[in-house]
């Protein structure tokens, strides 16, 4: 008797419960930041994926404030790193200290660096060397750290938010587009609309304070995790996802581009890998976890194409010069492969 593959079932009442409670989460996030919902979700939705996010923004636009507000309402550990020249891989994964014992004797103690903590906020992440970089990146893909010849495991759940300041760029090391692939997202954060910045302005120039509730635990943001990937997607949106991605990609071999429209040939310089389309599923199950839905829509897909894809689909010296970003190029490619 041969066995079939099942779509898992989900439970609809404990669906129903955690879903309510992610409502609530952005309600209790809401009495802090003003606005930002976009860049809220996205967050949430990297965390409920199990990944990691970059962000991009000016100084003075909340991220940290956001992200520390998110952690006390999902009742998680949150650390905040500095990136800066003369960070040391050690400084952020921790490092042997030799310490006198009780007995007398001297040993080598492993002191915990700021990786060991469930929200990690890496300010700046383009301002450290590529060796401190690497060491990060390594920790977000295993979820553990190696010193010397010890292998640490990182708290649970455990989500990465690396910022990136668009202005000043003279002594950085920016991330290559290899590494920036690890990356679920690439959150755009943009200045506030007038009547935000208004409301920012009053709550943050008078003597008010917020309290916050706990709304989620660690244990259920792992629960969670494991219901997103259970919410069924059709063959044909995966096939959507896919599709998407490899539109994007200027292909050469036996099958070679002739399914690459002539607008990618011609703004295109680096296209989406496979990660890609991974993403574009997962992150469309985490957005319809988030809005309460049992299923993923082709919508869902359509929402987190730009995030996920903008950090992977580079344009060329002549879409610069017309003045042709890769967030334009990811709509016209939904629109192509929507036409079939």
């Amino acid at each position: 008797m041969t066995s079939t593959a099942t779509t898992p079932v989900l439970d609809a009442a404990r669906y129903k419960e955690l879903s309510q409670k992610v409502a609530q989460v952005r309600l209790e996030v809401g009495k802090v930041i003003v606005g930002q919902n976009d860049v809220m979700d996205q967050v949430l939705m990297a965390l409920f994926a199990g990944s990691h996010c970059l962000m991009e923004g000016v100084p003075g636009l909340a991220k940290t404030l956001l992200v520390s507000t998110l952690s006390r309402v999902l009742h998680l550990s949150f650390k905040r790193v500095q990136f800066t020249p003369d960070l040391m891989p050690g400084d952020i994964t921790g490092a042997d200290i030799m310490e006198e014992q009780p007995d007398g004797k001297r040993r080598f103690v492993f002191v915990e660096g700021p990786l060991f903590a469930n929200l990690i906020l890496a300010d700046e992440v383009n301002r450290t060397p590529p060796r401190t970089q690497a060491a990060l990146l390594e920790a977000m893909q295993e979820h553990r750290v190696t010193v010397g010849r010890a292998t640490y495991k990182l708290p649970q759940p455990f989500l990465v938010l690396a910022t990136q300041n668009p202005i000043e760029q003279e002594g950085t090391y920016p991330l290559p587009e290899a590494q920036q692939d690890r990356f679920m997202f690439f959150i755009d954060v943009e200045y506030p609309e007038k009547a935000e910045e208004v409301e920012v302005v009053r709550r943050t120039t008078a003597n008010r304070a917020v309290e916050l509730q706990a709304v989620l635990s660690g244990p259920e943001i792992l629960e969670i995790q494991k219901i997103v990937r259970e919410i069924p997607v059709a063959d044909h949106l995966v096939e959507f996802a896919v599709n998407v991605s490899r539109a994007s990609r200027l292909r050469r071999g036996a099958e070679g581009d002739a399914a690459v429209p002539a607008f990618v040939k011609k703004y295109g310089q680096w296209g989406a890998g496979p990660r890609a389309s991974q993403f574009l599923v997962l992150g469309a199950k985490a957005r319809a976890f988030l809005l309460g839905k049992s299923a993923v829509a082709q919508e869902d897909i359509e929402a987190v194409a730009v995030p996920v894809l903008r950090h992977r689909i580079v344009v060329n010296f002549a879409a610069e010069a017309e003045g042709v970003t890769s967030r334009q190029l990811i709509r016209d490619i939904i629109a192509h492969v929507k036409k079939g």
